[in-house]
């Protein structure tokens, strides 16, 4: 067995890299960078405990629960990143269009930038209600 097969079937089966991952290492070399010009133990024992977690987690053959640990993580992300991506919008649509937030399910709509009082039903809910813009 070649030395490539030996590496290949020691990895087979584990969790290997993946979004949550990378986040870790990311944390952890921005630690070492703060680390640099703080000189702090507590700082460095963080990068050590963010480091194992890791490595714990790259080599973990507990599949679920690894894929359950990112399935949460990518849930918190999309929500961050969701909420600047409407920011983005609504600064690039300020000219033309409104956000209003449907009183019902809290899900915000696009309306055209008329002055008013019109009524709006909700493409996701159904709901009318009124809104002033």
């Amino acid at each position: 067995m070649t030395f490539k097969e030996k590496i290949a079937r020691f990895f087979m089966g584990r969790n290997g890299p993946d979004r949550f991952y990378r986040f870790l290492i990311i944390c952890c070399l921005v630690l070492l960078v703060i680390n640099l010009f703080a000189r702090s133990a507590v700082i460095y024992a963080a990068e050590l405990l963010l480091l194992g977690y890791a490595f714990f987690r790259f080599m973990s053959k507990n599949l679920y629960k690894r894929q359950a640990e990112n399935r949460k993580y990518m849930e918190l992300e999309n929500k961050v990143t969701g909420f600047f991506r409407l920011q983005k919008r609504k600064f690039s649509d300020r000219k033309t269009h409104v956000y209003r937030t449907c009183p019902s399910c809290k899900k915000h709509l696009r309306l055209p930038k008329k002055k008013g009082q019109h009524n709006v039903c909700c493409p996701v809910c159904g709901n009318n209600f009124s809104v002033r813009v």
